[in-house]
C-alpha cells in the first residue's frame, strides 16, 4: 500500500470522523507451505546454505515479516466516504510484533482499527496510524500485533491535532556494531508481488515512468522483509523463532538489484537500532530501524 505524492494540486477534505470510527471487515486467509516458500524467496531467500529452511518443506519456518501480507484488510481507505487522497498516500512506518512463531501453514483471521489521525497542517499532509492483530483461526491465539503509518499527503489542514503523533526511535550517532550487505535481485519485484501486492508501480516499466521513477521499484514492504533476513542472520542465528519485534520508517525506495547495505546498532540485550542504505547510490532506504529478539 505505497501511493506516490504529487506535489501539485491543494490539499483533499479528509472525512476525519468517519476514518477515526471506520469499521473494518475481518481479514481470513487460508495459506500453504508453497506460499511460505514463495514469499521466502520473494524476500531474496533461497541462495545461502542457512536459508534451506525457508524454501525447503522439511523443517519449514516461515519468515516472520509474512505476517505483514496475510489476512490484509482490502482497500477501504479508496472508499468515497473517507475522503482519502489515495494518489498521495504513502506507506510511511511498519512495525511488526511478534507474540509466537508465524506458522509455517495453516489459516489466520486478522482485525485492523485506527489508532490515530493527525493533522501536521496545511501542505504537510496528515498521517494516519493503524493497528492490526493477526490470530491462528483454528483456536484464536494471537500470533502476531502490526501497526502501519500511512503518511496522507494530500489530506493536511483539516482542523485536526498532530499532538500526540507516535516519534520513531532514534540512531545511534556513532559506528555500528555490524554491517550486513543483502543484495537483491532483478527479478525480485515480479515474485515478491505473487504474495499479493499486484500494483503495477512494480512491474510496469511504463507505469513506473508516468509517476516519476526510471523503472519499477521493490515493494516497501520486500526491502522490510529483506532487512529481516539480515537481522535474522546478523542476530537470531538464522533463527526465525527468535525475532520478537521489528519496526521501521520507509524513507526512500528500492530499484531490484540493488544491495541494501543495513547497519546494526546493539543497543540494549535483545534490542538493536538499524538503518538500511542503498549501496549503490548512498541513499537511505528505511531508517529509524528498532529489532528486539530472544538472546
Amino acid at each position: 500500500m505505497r501511493g506516490r505524492y504529487q506535489p501539485q494540486g491543494s490539499e483533499a477534505v479528509i472525512n476525519a470522523d468517519v476514518v477515526r470510527n471506520w469499521r473494518m471487515e475481518a481479514g481470513r486467509q487460508a495459506y500453504e507451505a508453497k506460499d511460505t516458500m514463495l514469499y521466502a524467496l520473494g524476500a531474496g531467500a533461497g541462495a545461502a546454505p542457512a536459508d534451506l529452511g525457508l524454501v525447503y518443506e522439511r523443517g519449514l519456518q516461515a519468515l516472520p515479516t509474512m505476517a505483514c501480507v496475510l489476512a490484509g484488510e482490502g482497500s477501504w481507505m479508496g472508499d468515497p466516504r473517507t475522503g482519502i487522497d489515495l494518489a498521495r498516500l504513502l506507506h510511511g512506518e511498519q512495525r511488526l510484533t511478534l507474540h509466537r512463531p508465524l506458522p509455517a501453514a495453516g489459516e489466520v483471521v486478522s482485525q485492523m482499527t485506527v489508532d490515530g489521525l493527525y493533522d501536521r497542517g496545511e501542505g504537510k499532509g496528515a498521517v494516519l496510524v493503524l493497528r492490526r492483530e493477526l490470530r491462528d483461526a483454528s483456536d484464536y491465539s494471537l500470533i502476531a500485533t502490526l501497526g502501519m503509518t500511512a503518511m496522507l499527503m494530500g489530506n493536511g489542514g483539516f482542523g485536526g491535532s498532530a499532538e500526540g503523533l507516535p516519534r520513531p526511535p532514534g540512531t545511534p550517532e556513532r559506528a555500528p556494531d555490524l554491517v550486513v550487505a543483502m543484495p537483491t535481485r532483478p527479478e525480485q519485484a515480479a515474485i515478491y508481488r505473487l504474495s499479493g501486492d499486484y500494483n503495477p508501480l512494480h512491474i510496469d516499466p511504463e507505469f513506473a515512468r508516468k509517476v516519476g521513477f526510471e523503472r519499477p521499484i521493490l515493494h516497501g514492504l520486500c526491502s522490510y522483509a529483506v532487512a529481516g533476513r539480515a537481522i535474522l542472520q546478523a542476530l537470531c542465528g538464522d533463527d526465525p523463532s527468535r525475532l520478537k519485534q521489528l519496526d521501521v520508517r520507509f524513507s526512500s525506495p528500492v530499484y531490484p538489484g540493488e544491495t541494501l547495505s543495513v547497519e546494526i546498532w546493539r543497543v540494549a540485550d535483545g534490542e538493536a537500532a538499524f538503518r538500511c542504505t542503498v549501496a549503490e547510490r548512498g541513499v537511505a532506504a528505511l531508517t529509524h530501524g528498532l529489532a528486539k529478539y530472544s538472546s
